[in-house]
């Protein structure tokens, strides 16, 4: 694990983190009845923390893997009885989600203008305090600094459904509690145990990976399941999901936007940084398992997505479904995959968020959520209607959109995965079915979830936004005013700018998750390590996509064909067939350098290795 860089005398990192809890220091001094006043503090005091985030990204260097930005103010001893430090920084995976985090900030305070008219200085409290939680556990690389920040989150968000949510608040809101806290006391546990064994003197990140892969077999797989618990209750994972319909449908809108945008993705992002690195001869037996289970939600989650009759439980569903992408390109542990993982975190968060926040509007308007109770609104809403067109289309996935890119790279990366074929999966084995034939599987049956989710919402968009007005009351509805308009556009600007540039994002996410992958493939142990070095290297073979430089795919095929030209005595042109003996006196037929009757390609010296890996 690389120590962070130390990159700046101003701790930036810092200060984009407690901006927000500052302003909830200052809006304590405001009366109660200055609702406006109370508005404005939170939208300036987000803003600024949103500007002050940028200077993350800007500072930030895409080449280095490890962490960076960490000021000397902000690695230093916290309590020092148990040897707890205050340690922030930030890798490339963080970075991003960081943004997001204080992106989504004054679109939640806009959005809620009109909605929360009661108890409103509570309610800008709670959202100011949640933001400071979330960023604080993006950052943390102590692990008591992580879970005081990760249990401060529970609270506020408690509070957003309880008080501010609907009818059945208290219910979702006991039931969010509760799930959560089983999970987080398991981890705590845990937490504790490795300090224990570690020697009792530190909960630096490092330090704690370090004395967590001393530990036996069967205590690293009890430890990792208290981990991948409390961060797959938080995805959440079929089916453990449970809860999330509820909260979703319950919570007011700002509720639901954090609880999309940003909250969900703590689960991915824990089991990157703290459960997976940690126990990583644990990660390759449960992977087969949590594959099995992403599979099953991707599914699962369309197909009752598609059933419903009320548009927030259709979306919320719909999470379920996006988000088991998320953990099987991260169990895939493939660089592609697990680059896919992290960008896909970051589309949902854009797309989701953004189809809450015009459910919600169209509440505002009509006090409803059924989908019956809508219909031709593209008719009073045209403007209203481009821009939900967008963001549903954005969900969907449809290339050019943020949706497409994440799930593509989870389906590719998935593919070439030899770890979901580890494990005693005896019936795929009875079968026949090898590691790389139980990954085709696996990638097959979730691209049906991709089929299924432009149904689902196409059928959302037809029955809400096209086709007669079925209701009067539909005819006398506002289209958005300039405050909303504020709200949605960011959203769908960003949409098009991150599935029309993803690379901007891919530079800075893929160093540190190759870092991450080959941390755990480095120190698995015992008959892993040997499997592990068995098939890296028909791992890289596979590699017919550049995730770094997005080569085309001419490019591709040019450095492959250079690559077999010595050998193969051929020339391969673009779409063209070419001839030519390769090392065993064979002929090479096939179309492109990637023809499956190509031979001698890889392994000059092996017949059946050339054959396969094409």
């Amino acid at each position: 694990m690389m120590d962070a860089i130390s990159a700046s005398a101003i701790p930036w990192i810092s200060l984009t983190v407690f901006t927000p809890f500052l302003g909830a220091l200052i809006l304590m001094l405001v009366p109660a009845e200055h609702h406006r006043v109370h508005r404005n503090i939170a939208l300036a005091v987000m803003s600024l923390t949103f500007l002050i985030s940028i200077t993350l990204v800007v500072s930030f260097d895409s080449s280095v893997a490890g962490y960076q930005l960490t000021s000397t103010l902000e690695n230093i001893g916290w309590i020092r009885a148990i040897g707890a430090r205050y340690h922030v920084g930030i890798d490339g995976i963080s970075l991003w989600l960081v943004l997001l985090t204080t992106f989504l900030g004054p679109i939640v305070v806009l959005a809620s203008t009109r909605y929360i008219t009661t108890k409103v200085k509570e309610f800008h409290l709670a959202l100011l305090v949640l933001q400071t939680a979330m960023l604080g556990a993006f950052v943390s690389l102590d692990l008591l600094l992580f879970y005081m920040f990760w249990e401060l989150m529970l609270i506020p968000m408690y509070l957003l459904i309880g008080v501010w949510g609907s009818t059945d608040r208290i219910y979702a809101a006991v039931k969010l509690f509760i799930y959560t806290m089983v999970g987080s006391v398991l981890m705590l546990v845990a937490i504790l145990y490795v300090y224990a064994k570690s020697g009792g003197d530190s909960f630096a990140l490092a330090h704690m990976i370090e004395g967590a892969r001393s530990l036996g077999a069967g205590e690293q797989r009890w430890l990792f399941a208290a981990f991948a618990l409390a961060f797959l209750i938080k995805v959440p994972l079929f089916p453990l999901h449970t809860w999330l319909p509820d909260a979703h449908v319950q919570a007011p809108t700002a509720g639901s936007v954090v609880l999309a945008g940003v909250l969900l993705k703590m689960g991915v992002y824990g089991l990157i940084r703290y459960g997976m690195p940690m126990f990583p001869d644990a990660v390759f037996e449960a992977a087969p398992i949590i594959a099995i289970l992403s599979v099953i939600g991707i599914v699962y989650g369309a197909l009752v997505a598609y059933v419903q009759d009320d548009a927030k439980k259709l979306i919320a569903y719909s999470s379920v479904s996006h988000l088991g992408f998320c953990t099987l390109g991260l169990v895939a542990l493939t660089t592609e995959s697990v680059t896919g993982a992290v960008f896909q975190c970051l589309a949902h968060g854009i797309a989701t968020s953004g189809l809450f926040l015009c459910i919600g509007m169209l509440y505002e308007r009509r006090h409803t959520r059924l989908i019956a109770d809508f219909g031709g609104m593209t008719k009073p809403m045209p403007r209203f209607a481009v821009l939900f067109v967008f963001i549903a289309m954005a969900s969907a996935g449809v290339p050019g959109l943020v949706g497409f890119v994440g799930e593509y790279l989870i389906l590719i990366g998935s593919a070439k995965s030899y770890i979901l074929g580890f494990g005693e999966l005896s019936f795929f084995s009875h079968l026949g079915f090898g590691p790389d034939k139980i990954a085709m599987l696996f990638v097959a049956i979730a691209a049906t979830g991709m089929v299924l989710g432009a149904l689902y919402l196409l059928l959302m968009l037809q029955k809400v936004m096209f086709g007669p007005i079925r209701h009067d009351e539909n005819r006398e509805v506002a289209d958005v005013s300039a405050r909303e308009s504020l709200v949605l556009v960011p959203l769908v600007l960003a949409a098009i700018f991150m599935g029309v540039q993803p690379q901007i994002f891919l530079d800075d996410i893929e160093p540190a998750v190759e870092r991450f992958i080959a941390d755990i493939e480095a120190n698995t142990t015992g008959d892993r390590a040997e499997l592990v070095s068995e098939h890296r290297e028909a791992l890289m073979r596979q590699q017919r996509f550049d995730v770094d430089r997005a080569q085309s795919p001419w490019e591709i095929q040019g450095e492959v064909g250079e690559s077999h030209s010595d050998d193969s005595h051929g020339e391969g042109g673009h779409g063209e067939e070419f001839h030519g003996e390769d090392s065993h006196g064979e002929d090479s037929h096939g179309e492109d350098s990637h023809g499956e009757d190509s031979h001698g390609s890889d392994n000059h010296d092996n017949h059946d290795h050339a054959g396969h890996n094409h």
